[in-house]
Formats: structure tokens, C-alpha cells, sequence
């Protein structure tokens, strides 16, 4: 009987603030330049989207990996999702509800 498969990824420590936060992918610290939305249909909302983060090198690994899961929903760049996230908070800035993904979909 074959093991499990790893995911290709490790959590990942909250941003430090001088940069982007790095990679999702296992054991890499380069620099996230891509957002991989994803959700697990048996799990999640159809709206919900939870996160990954890919540097250029590993951006296809992680999208195979989630895509062969029927799980990829979106690729967007790293500071195109980063603009859309800060224009939903400034949007929704009265109520506190903001329609952007939660620090814990990260």
C-alpha cells in the first residue's frame, strides 16, 4: 500500500512586513509573486476562496497540484490580489465586513 502524498506545502509564517510573505511550496523561502485561489468543494462555500502563495518556480507545481484536485479556482498575481484585497478594505470600511478573503484563508 502506497503512503499519502505530501502536499506541496508548509504553513507559513505570518508576513514580517517588509516584503512579500514567502512561497506555500515546501521547504522554499523565495519571495510569493502569485496567489493560487482555491476551495475544496466538499468542504467550502462556492465563494469562499482560501490561498496559496507561489514563486515563479513553483507556481505550475502548485497549480497542477491543486488543479488535478479540481480545487484551482484562480491565478492572479501576488500585488494584483494585494490592490484588490486593500480596495475591498477601504470599500467596506464602515461596516467591518470586507468581502476579501480572511487572514486565516491565507
Amino acid at each position: 500500500m502506497n503512503a499519502p502524498q505530501d502536499p506541496p506545502f508548509l504553513p507559513r509564517a505570518e508576513p514580517s512586513g517588509d516584503g512579500p510573505p514567502p512561497c506555500s511550496a515546501k521547504g522554499c523561502r523565495a519571495p510569493a509573486v502569485w496567489v493560487l485561489a482555491w476551495n475544496n468543494p466538499k468542504l467550502h462555500t462556492p465563494e469562499r476562496r482560501k490561498t496559496w502563495l507561489a514563486c515563479e518556480e513553483h507556481r505550475e507545481h502548485l497549480s497542477s497540484f491543486l488543479g488535478a484536485r479540481g480545487f484551482l479556482k484562480d491565478v492572479v498575481p501576488f500585488a494584483d490580489w494585494e490592490g484588490s484585497r486593500a480596495d475591498a478594505r477601504t470599500e467596506g470600511s464602515g461596516d467591518g465586513g470586507g468581502s476579501g478573503p480572511s487572514a486565516a484563508d491565507r
